[in-house]
């Protein structure tokens, strides 16, 4: 099989790149990581050499690309179908791709108030209208998934939709807004999980800054 070649940007603030990466490296999935810094506001031209789109992430397979997320996230389950990225369970499996196309499509608010950011101090900001409704529907969803399943992941073990939440899981811890126990459990839960501790360490040894992403 030809290698596997995850192109990413930095870790610190790349949450589009954070959703493969992990799923990939929790669920013991050999690839080769190729990180291309942000140079430029909202992206950088290198892109395009090696993503159609001109963004990241993108899977080089072989001949084939494959851009978008949660596109890769399936394509890497049918290659790897004994890594168990999604549940085995058809309604968990389906409940599962729900929750990760709904935090592909929504949490707006959320998502352009309070950018992914690694290294930044745990602290409050002012938030607009709107983020603490996402909150509120996230918090909802880790709930209620992990109460079915038993935890400490969404669906018991770590899946593929643990992966698509995890900057999210950044989000409500650095700018402080989760609200319930349950959450904090969750978050806790993901945030010592070897990959993500990886990722975590990598992404504070990144020298870049890019100030959009400073909230």
């Amino acid at each position: 099989m030809d290698q596997l070649r995850l192109y990413i940007a930095n870790k610190n603030y790349s949450s589009w790149s954070f959703r493969p990466w992990i799923a990939m490296e929790a669920c013991g999935i050999p690839f080769e990581e190729v990180l291309t810094p942000f140079d430029f506001p909202a992206g950088n031209p290198r892109f395009r050499e090696f993503s159609p789109t001109g963004r990241v992430p993108v899977l080089h397979h072989g001949k084939l690309r494959i851009w978008e997320s949660l596109s890769i996230i399936e394509y890497v389950a049918e290659l790897f179908p004994q890594a168990g990225l999604w549940p085995q369970d058809r309604g968990d499996r389906a409940v599962a791709r729900s929750i990760s196309m709904e935090m592909l499509s929504g949490f707006r608010a959320l998502r352009n108030a309070c950018p992914m950011n690694i290294r930044r101090p745990k602290g409050r900001i002012e938030l607009p209208d709107g983020v603490m409704d996402d909150v509120a529907r996230i918090e909802t969803i880790w709930r209620t998934r992990r109460a079915a399943s038993g935890g400490p992941y969404l669906f018991g073990t770590f899946s593929a939709a643990d992966a698509m939440f995890a900057p999210v899981v950044n989000r409500l811890d650095v700018y402080d807004v989760a609200q319930s126990v349950d959450t904090l459990a969750y978050m806790t839960a993901m945030k010592t999980h070897p990959a993500w501790r990886k990722w975590e360490a990598a992404s504070r040894a990144e020298p870049w800054i890019v100030p959009e992403d400073e909230a």
